[in-house]
């Protein structure tokens, strides 16, 4: 509705994960650089982890789209408390294998024969399963043994396991041991910082021919990032909802009351994990990076609790900048290797007799 008032082209913050609107923060562009890696390693396991509407189906989505299609055959798998039959059915499927009215043995048998091929094609298989939380531990082991299907000296499949924070606890069990074994890298996607907040936001509206109508005021996109903690799903909502709402009362200038209003009533409609708690404009002018802004219980912080907490805050900036320019090399570092691996020649490598699981 709000489009056409404002002259855009399309829908700036629709809910369900595009491509075409990949905005790469820190942390997005660092989990894309540890797919890639793991592409380029064409073995084992990567594991991304982040919050519900982190944007982790977004960077897996935009992975698909730089694939050379004729090298790799990728499936996505969607777990849905998957058990050990089920994943090998839903995994035949994914690659467009029959997938009923087979037993196990048969369905090895025929996952087996389809890889084998591909490697004799110079191809190779890449599946990813998302919200891997749900994955009982039958599964999780039957991908493992899966994982040991080779040809020659070079694994059949590659898997990349995409999830929610309880995979990261679901991949510490000791259970899990043989598992954590064949992990190549793992990462954790975490929410925004202020400043990538509003550049999300901008980058999301220019991508649909905005030309600063409505203009936002520079509190309204710290009070943004306060309310949604940074998270894309979350700022979507909130967004999506303010432009309708200023649409309504044919306003050209976003400002602070106006997200206090619709984050209130988001958090009334659809419940509190919706929104964070409200904070005054006050508090938006020492964002610290990675961090929630302080507040009580009712979600406004007093003058007395905000000066005692922001050494704190400060300290813990410095913090985070120091692990940042470590993670910044170690990024370096997996670019390097990766561009490494993919220079060398004979990809993926020559052919020899299949080993089974």
């Amino acid at each position: 509705m709000y489009e056409a008032f404002y002259g855009l082209t399309g829908k700036p913050f629709q809910l369900n994960p595009d491509p075409a609107f990949f905005f790469a923060s820190r942390g997005h562009k660092r989990a894309f650089a540890y797919l890639q890696y793991g592409v380029y390693q064409s073995e084992g396991f990567i594991v991304i982890t982040g919050d519900v509407g982190a944007g982790k189906t977004t960077v897996i989505r935009s992975l698909f789209e730089q694939l050379d299609r004729d090298c790799i055959v990728a499936a996505q798998l969607v777990s849905t408390h998957l058990d050990a039959d089920d994943i090998l059915r839903s995994i035949a499927a994914a690659f467009g294998l029959p997938a009923r009215a087979q037993d196990k043995a048969t369905l090895l048998a025929s996952l087996e024969a389809f890889l084998c091929q591909l490697v004799a094609d110079r191809r190779r298989a890449l599946l990813v399963v998302d919200e891997a939380q749900n994955l009982t531990p039958r599964a999780v082991e039957e991908l493992r043994m899966l994982s040991n299907f080779q040809f020659g000296e070079h694994a059949l499949l590659q898997s990349f396991l995409v999830g929610q924070p309880e995979l990261r606890q679901m991949m510490q069990s000791p259970h899990m041991q043989q598992l954590r074994q064949r992990v190549t890298a793992s990462y954790h996607l975490g929410p925004m910082d202020r400043a990538e907040t509003q550049a999300y936001i901008c980058h999301r509206l220019t991508h649909v021919g905005w030309k600063g109508d409505p203009k936002f005021e520079d509190d309204a996109f710290g009070l943004i990032h306060a309310v949604t903690g940074g998270v894309p799903r979350r700022i979507n909502t909130l967004c999506n909802r303010l432009l309708l709402s200023a649409y309504l009362g044919e306003k050209h200038v976003l400002q602070t009351s106006d997200v206090q209003a619709i984050a209130r009533e988001i958090r009334e409609e659809l419940g509190p994990e919706t929104m964070l708690a409200a904070v005054p404009a006050a508090m938006l002018r020492e964002p610290v990076s990675g961090s929630a802004y302080p507040s009580t219980g009712s979600g406004f912080a007093s003058p007395g609790e905000s000066a005692s907490v922001l050494p704190q805050l400060r300290a813990l900036e410095e913090r985070m900048a120091r692990l940042e320019r470590s993670l910044d090399g170690t990024l370096d570092l997996l670019h390097r290797l990766a561009q490494q691996e993919q220079q060398q020649p004979g990809k993926p490598g020559k052919p020899g007799a299949p080993r089974g699981r």
